[in-house]
């Protein structure tokens, strides 16, 4: 299989994890922290803002199944990409909402998309979504992963 690679952060990674992992074509998620300086970083650092660190997820995905351009669709009808710093009831930097793009082409994929979401009406408040490089992802503590299959349903904003 030829797989690829896409990192998103829409708010409290549970759910956006979750939801990733129902789209045919995506073969893992992995949750974690990206985005930031501190190396290493752990949930209690990454929860005071101080680590410059988003929650965010690595996608891991079939190009022949489903397309990034399906991944950028799904990830902007998760969230609310007009909030800044926040989803729902979590608030600060790590609950951004970003694309961390992995080559020129995902660069070139996301703005387009942002773009025309911004034009299509849906949202009458600007875009917030940063589009930035991607950075070393750091994986997060074991408890995290799979958090909402583990719990039953119990999740965040989504």
């Amino acid at each position: 299989m030829n797989s690829q690679t896409a990192i998103f952060a829409g708010g409290c990674f549970w759910s956006v994890e979750d939801t990733f992992r129902k789209i045919p074509g995506v073969t893992d998620v992995v949750v974690g922290y990206t985005g930031g300086s501190t190396e290493q970083p752990i949930y209690q650092q990454v929860c005071t803002g101080s680590t410059g660190h988003a929650e965010a997820v690595q996608v891991t995905f079939n190009p022949a199944e489903v397309s990034y351009e399906q991944l950028l669709n799904a990830f902007w009808n998760m969230h609310d990409p007009t909030q800044a710093n926040r989803q729902g009831p979590d608030v600060g930097t790590q609950y951004r909402s970003a694309i961390f793009f992995l080559s020129p082409e995902q660069k070139l994929e996301a703005e387009r998309s942002r773009d025309a979401l911004a034009a299509s009406g849906k949202y009458h408040k600007p875009i917030m979504t940063e589009i930035t490089p991607a950075s070393l992802f750091w994986k997060a503590e074991e408890y995290h992963q799979r958090y909402v299959e583990k719990n039953g349903g119990a999740a965040c904003h989504i």
